[in-house]
């Protein structure tokens, strides 16, 4: 990736970025789940809802996320809109790895880890295909961006 096309990376304000989160999840909840998810195509990414396992209070938590599908696996990245610091749910989701994810076609359990060598590789550079400013947007933060595999736990249906 060339410097110049690094340097193109632009984020809102932070504060922008946490109120279009917020009005998501809100959307989400007013319509009953009807609207907010959207199913991964070949050149889009989807997104999907994971519940998480709270890592200090072990309660339920839930966060909108983009993903797109690798055979029976969902795909997401612990970004955190791209700010320094790891986002709850990957940290939840470190502590507790099974979780739920809420897809337009339903609901299924997952157990989630991250990718790493050439996985990581690989998956990295299908998020390339579908987001051409990725590398820009990763090398605002100071550490490496975890690629998260949520594989389908068995029985758990989807």
């Amino acid at each position: 990736m060339s410097e110049a096309r690094k340097k193109r990376a632009w984020l809102p304000p932070r504060w922008f970025v946490r109120l279009a989160w917020s009005t998501h999840r809100g959307l989400y909840r007013v319509t009953g789940g009807r609207v907010g998810l959207r199913r991964a195509k070949a050149n889009r990414w989807g997104m999907m809802r994971l519940t998480t396992t709270g890592r200090r209070s072990g309660q339920e938590r839930s966060v909108i996320l983009g993903y797109f599908d690798d055979g029976p696996n969902l795909v997401t990245m612990a970004m955190n809109g791209w700010a320094d610091a790891e986002p709850a749910w990957w940290l939840n989701l470190q502590a507790h790895p099974e979780a739920v994810v809420d897809l337009t076609d339903g609901r299924r359990g997952v157990r989630g880890r991250a990718a790493e060598g050439e996985e990581r590789s690989r998956l990295w550079e299908r998020w390339r295909e579908i987001d051409m400013n990725l590398d820009g947007y990763a090398a605002l933060r100071s550490a490496e961006t975890a690629v998260v595999i949520l594989e389908p736990l068995s029985g758990s249906g989807g």
